[in-house]
């Protein structure tokens, strides 16, 4: 790349999820952190439905008060999967008097929440273009994301977590008694009913009885195919804690502790009180923990992050108790609100600083995947069709046999 090329970053934001508004604050949030000097950001808007689009008018978050793919110059994109365009194909169905455009990305920064894209289906698909990106790959993106899958690799690894039971919408509607049992028989009162794979506390209730219980589960099996009902861990206190970097080199960030007026800490006040994202929410920095405690935690993050094979960053959150140092890990955020911005300011880390940081991140693991040979040729095809195809009717014969015999 020249040395006065900028570097290109495609900036996915929006996305078929429930989380959709919430992407849109961070991909904002995202694109003004980079620096213009060295970094042209290109805009990538995924509606609701699942169109995707491209365009000046895309990086002004007041153009989202509205229609905004109405707007001139937005237009209709996807993302190529064939490492031959690597990046944007821009106005795709383009027919005889118009023309479609190439927009090549040297890496991707995404920034969908939950379904759609923090799962591991948009780094999946990147991954088939062979394109640079940010943040966790496909298997730690899908572990993260699932509730359930995680409970069970970090369980695996030694990391605490909260005791859980999880069952199935097919399960639900077949027998909800026998759930209702199971789960009064694992597991007491009160219980935190959770969809699988949502973030941003979207379809999370406290039940106290089981007429909470089964409202509660009712909201959840309407957002996700599964659910997650926990333990609740009494009086225990939420921290937070960011990690940053890869394999063997992750660093974690200052801890903090949001401050609920709820049971636990609601979408409203994750993201409404005050209106700038997670930095909005009331909370304390750094979390009022012993030195020890605060260690601890911080250390348990990471050997989580490296559990399930992290990269880039993610923001972890624990219940904790202060008096008995008990820690649980409750949830492992890969694309965390506000790219938990906050947390690293407290060190010293600007947003430019770490996007810039997270950019080198995901270039540094593609430059690590592209020393791996795909290219691994053999005469098995040669050798098959001198044979014959095996399993398949009329392939008994030699080549050439009649494929209605028999």
């Amino acid at each position: 790349m020249s040395a006065n090329r900028k570097t290109v970053v495609g900036v996915i934001f929006g996305g078929r999820s429930v989380e959709h508004d919430v992407s849109i604050v961070t991909g904002h949030q995202v694109m003004r952190a980079f620096d213009p000097e060295r970094y042209e950001v290109v805009p990538i808007y995924i509606d609701r439905q699942g169109k995707w689009f491209t365009g000046e008018p895309l990086m002004e978050l007041k153009n989202f008060k509205n229609e905004v793919i109405s707007l001139k110059d937005v237009q209709s994109a996807v993302l190529s999967p064939s490492v031959q365009h690597h990046g944007l194909i821009i106005n795709p169905t383009a027919g005889r008097f118009e023309k479609a455009e190439i927009k090549r990305l040297d890496v991707v920064f995404p920034t969908i929440h939950g379904s759609h894209g923090e799962d591991g289906t948009i780094q999946g698909l990147l991954e088939l273009a062979d394109i640079a990106y940010v943040g966790c790959g496909v298997m730690a993106s899908a572990i993260a994301n699932d509730k359930i899958m995680s409970k069970i690799v970090l369980s695996q690894q030694g990391v605490p977590i909260v005791e859980g039971v999880s069952f199935s919408r097919a399960e639900w509607l077949d027998s909800s008694d026998k759930v209702i049992s199971h789960l009064i028989h694992e597991l007491h009162y009160p219980m935190f009913v959770k969809p699988a794979t949502l973030g941003s506390s979207i379809g999370i209730g406290r039940a106290n009885d089981e007429t909470l219980l089964r409202a509660h589960i009712e909201v959840a099996i309407s957002l996700d195919r599964r659910v997650l009902v926990e333990q609740a861990v009494e009086n225990a206190t939420e921290i937070n804690c960011a990690v940053l970097g890869g394999d063997n080199d992750i660093q974690a960030s200052v801890l903090e502790q949001p401050i609920s007026l709820e049971q636990f800490l609601t979408f409203e006040e994750k993201y409404t009180r005050g209106g700038d994202g997670m930095k909005s929410a009331e909370r304390i920095i750094p979390a009022p923990l012993s030195d020890d405690l605060t260690a601890k935690i911080k250390g348990i993050a990471i050997q989580a992050f490296r559990a399930i094979e992290g990269r880039g960053t993610a923001r972890i959150d624990f219940l904790v108790k202060p008096e008995t140092g008990d820690v649980y890990l409750n949830e492992i955020n890969t694309m965390p609100g506000s790219v938990a911005f906050y947390l690293w300011q407290e060190q010293g880390m600007t947003p430019r600083d770490l996007v810039q940081k997270l950019v080198e991140i995901g270039r540094d693991a593609q430059a690590e995947k592209r020393k791996n040979n795909y290219d691994y040729q053999t005469n098995l095809v040669n050798l098959v069709d001198s044979r014959g195809l095996k399993g398949t009717k009329g392939s008994k014969g030699t080549k050439g046999s009649n494929p209605s015999a028999g």
